[in-house]
């Protein structure tokens, strides 16, 4: 697929959806990079089948105690840095309400436009 072209996913239950021709829906530019960011930032380390390395190694190091939050935006902006099509990633307003990470990513495209991923 080219850069910034994914499949559409249901911003509620995080699962394929359909276009109006009862196709897989497609998306490009940079509302699919914003959602590649977004998939990129909720992977953990080996949940990838084919790609174990990928993701954000939070049970590695994390288990049983709260890392720093310098550590977690690190981490958040390097997986959306790593993103094909994001040219910067700053992670915002990062906080941890009831056992939830929550913030949002200002990315900015390698075209120029920019997108505000939640967490």
């Amino acid at each position: 697929m080219p850069i910034g072209h994914t499949l559409t996913l249901d911003l509620n239950e995080w699962d394929l959806t359909l276009d109006s021709g009862g196709n897989i829906a497609t998306s490009v530019g940079p509302y699919a990079i914003a959602q590649n960011v977004a998939n990129a930032v909720r992977l953990f380390t080996n949940d990838a089948w084919y790609d174990p390395e990928r993701g954000i190694p939070h049970f590695i190091v994390d288990l049983g105690f709260l890392p720093q939050e310098s550590v977690v935006r690190s981490r958040i902006g390097q997986a959306a840095r790593g993103v094909e099509g994001v040219a910067a990633a700053r992670v915002e307003n990062l906080g941890l309400e009831d056992r939830v990470l929550t913030g949002n990513i200002r990315l900015t495209t390698t075209e120029g436009d920019t997108a505000d991923v939640a967490l």
